[in-house]
């Protein structure tokens, strides 16, 4: 039996019991888990020093590098989001809706664990908590296989992970890694057929590769050409730090700003400001002509794959656009659904910016960072949907969820 036959067996083994767990139970798991992350931040710590020195000698970007960093502030950061899962109320057994049929039949929606979730990502290590604890918490049994970039901070975490649910009674196989980082093993997890779903999260190329070649069913997460169209009514100050924010705080995740779009009859007011705001980061701007011909040859002629990528690095395009049409337009012709903003003072341009932009979060006056489970108030994400079934946008504790219907009746027959 080869390594993901055997996750996928103890997978199955044991979400029977983990989907009947009572709430008091889960939440005992979880404080463990909250206490033992917080205790053993050295061996955590210790595990993420031997990735970076490894990234590092691999080449990997500075921007990668960040997202691959842990020190004690996020190592707080995850602590707190397990805590706050605690708090939150549990979505297995709640009920949606139920109705009476006119025959006497009772019919209950109620909510229910997927099952066996699995999840594919990159050199994400936070992830690595925040997919098993919201598993857990939702009575889902966790198959986890992190980039190899991020190994040893991943093991070093579901180590401590396993060893705090068993104390809190649970079988420890509720959360398991993928200790084979191969592209093999990889695609074995694809088809394991006792995954019930999988979740890939992490750049285009890795999502497109389990969406083409998964037999099991998916949910499509992660990639974010995000944009931020500055109105012509917009407040100069509040574009450029919105701006600013959703570039520069952390480019490199999936929620950065990758494209600004820009009101002609305000271009030549907004663009010097924020270029001076993003050349205290050193952003390089990629841009068409009317870009050009404003900020001068600094500007790099922007190109259609410029306006199609997702940069993750301090790289920015931009497109100087004749109205909020033309804004929309662009975004439908090259967003990837994830997240998008509007500054404007105009209550019309916003109305229609919100009811024709197709995309899982749309932003008005506030910057596209704020796209996660944490700020959303749902303790932590599994990853941010940008499909449109079962869930979109930021997926937390009810997304992990699926339904069965529970019909009572006295005897009733068809």
């Amino acid at each position: 039996m080869t390594l993901i036959e055997t996750l996928g067996k103890n997978a199955k083994r044991v979400k029977a019991s983990l989907a009947v767990a009572s709430t008091e139970k889960k939440n005992k798991a979880l404080a463990e888990i909250a206490d033992a992350l917080d205790k053993e931040r050295a061996k955590i710590l210790a595990g993420n020093a031997e990735d970076l020195e490894n990234a590092r000698k691999n080449g990997m970007r500075e921007s990668l590098i960040d997202r691959l960093t842990l020190n004690d502030s996020r190592i707080d950061g995850i602590v707190q989001s397990v805590r706050e899962l605690i708090a939150l109320p549990d979505p297995i057994g709640t009920i949606d809706n139920g109705s009476v049929r006119p025959n006497g039949l009772r019919i209950t929606k109620v909510r229910v664990p997927i099952g066996v979730v699995a999840m594919i990502y990159e050199a994400r290590p936070n992830v690595t908590a925040d997919a098993a604890t919201l598993c857990l918490k939702t009575g889902n049994a966790a198959i986890l296989r992190g980039g190899k970039e991020a190994y040893n901070s991943s093991l070093a975490m579901v180590e401590i992970m396993r060893g705090a649910a068993e104390r809190a009674g649970f079988d420890k196989d509720i959360i398991q890694l993928v200790t084979d980082t191969s592209r093999e093993s990889s695609t074995e997890l694809m088809r394991c057929r006792d995954v019930d779903v999988l979740i890939p999260r992490g750049g285009a190329g890795l999502i497109r590769a389990v969406v083409e070649n998964a037999t099991v069913p998916v949910i499509e997460t992660g990639t974010g050409n995000c944009h931020i169209f500055i109105d012509s009514t917009a407040d100069m100050d509040m574009a450029v730090n919105i701006t600013d924010n959703g570039k520069t705080q952390r480019p490199s995740v999936c929620n950065a700003l990758e494209t600004m779009l820009v009101h002609k009859d305000v271009a030549e007011k907004f663009l010097p400001l924020v270029k001076a705001k993003l050349d205290e980061h050193n952003v390089e701007i990629r841009g068409d002509e009317r870009t050009k011909a404003i900020l001068g040859d600094c500007v790099v002629p922007a190109t259609d794959e410029d306006y199609a990528t997702e940069f993750g690095d301090y790289i920015i395009a931009c497109k100087v656009v004749e109205d909020v049409d033309e804004a929309i337009a662009h975004i439908a012709k090259y967003s990837t659904g994830h997240s998008e903003c509007i500054i404007t003072e105009s209550l019309k341009n916003a109305q229609k910016f919100r009811n024709e932009v197709d995309s899982a979060c749309v932003y008005v006056n506030a910057s596209t960072r704020f796209t996660d489970g944490g700020m959303f108030g749902f303790g932590a994400e599994i990853g941010i949907s940008t499909q449109k079934l079962h869930a979109r946008g930021p997926m937390g504790l009810y997304e992990l969820t699926s339904n069965k219907y529970l019909i009572d009746g006295d005897g009733q027959i068809r």
